[in-house]
């Protein structure tokens, strides 16, 4: 019988935009890299080697130097190596809000723990990026522009029910983002019934960025609403 690290590995190696995208705006797609495959590969198979379902968190999309290195979710490589202890030799990279998420993971109970309750992903489980004016490529939302939702709409939907089928509770879904983010999935969620509850949580990002200085309040309200929620 396949594991749930069986069924996000599969999931992963069979990700892929085929559509148009608007003028200027690339895609970001880990999965191309074998190295990226077999990394990602490691850390599933460690933390989700059962067939225990979870609750599904919904960030954005793959951020440069997360996701779109290691193939994991709000995890640099730097949070792989130390946090997770699965080697890595590639390019080393920080996120922000990889600090955050795995400070949070270590006040909830640490990687473990977090992991046997939790599955990360994205709503557009694909990142995207633009050339800026500094001639340096930047990492560019899903809802940056209305182009870039129609460009990918179904394809979001269609990866959405794709993530629910490998193993996850559709009671309630928890949300990064309680702005843009949050908006867009509560209304695809009146039109599609995924789950019975959204909950939205504040960005890492948004706090390492603007609330840096009231960190640990964030952390602490992570923590008590999934303490809510699970117990």
């Amino acid at each position: 019988m396949k594991t749930f690290a069986d069924r996000i590995i599969e999931y992963n190696k069979q990700l892929d935009f085929s559509g148009s995208l608007p003028a200027g705006i690339r895609i970001m797609n880990p999965f191309k890299d074998e190295k990226t495959i077999f990394t990602s590969s490691e850390f599933y198979k460690k933390f989700y080697n059962d067939d225990q379902k979870r609750f599904l968190i919904l960030g954005i999309n793959p951020g440069r130097f997360g996701a779109g290195i290691t193939g994991i979710p709000f995890t640099d490589s730097k949070r792989l190596t130390s946090e997770c202890n699965i080697r890595y030799t590639g390019k080393e990279t920080h996120e922000p809000s990889s600090v955050f998420v795995y400070e949070m993971i270590n006040v909830f109970g640490g990687v473990e723990k977090f992991y046997k309750k939790f599955y990360i992903n994205s709503v557009c489980p694909l990142g995207f990026t633009y050339i800026g004016n500094n001639n340096k490529e930047i990492n560019y939302n899903y809802y940056d522009s209305k182009e870039l939702i129609n460009a990918v709409y179904n394809f979001i939907l269609e990866n959405i029910q794709k993530q629910i089928s490998l193993g996850i509770k559709t009671d309630i879904c928890f949300c990064f983002g309680n702005g843009k983010n949050e908006k867009f999935i509560r209304q695809l969620n009146d039109q599609h019934n995924f789950f019975k509850k959204i909950i939205a949580l504040e960005h890492p990002r948004y706090v390492i960025q603007y609330k840096a200085k009231n960190k640990q309040f964030y952390i602490d309200k992570y923590i008590s609403t999934f303490n809510t929620q699970l117990y």
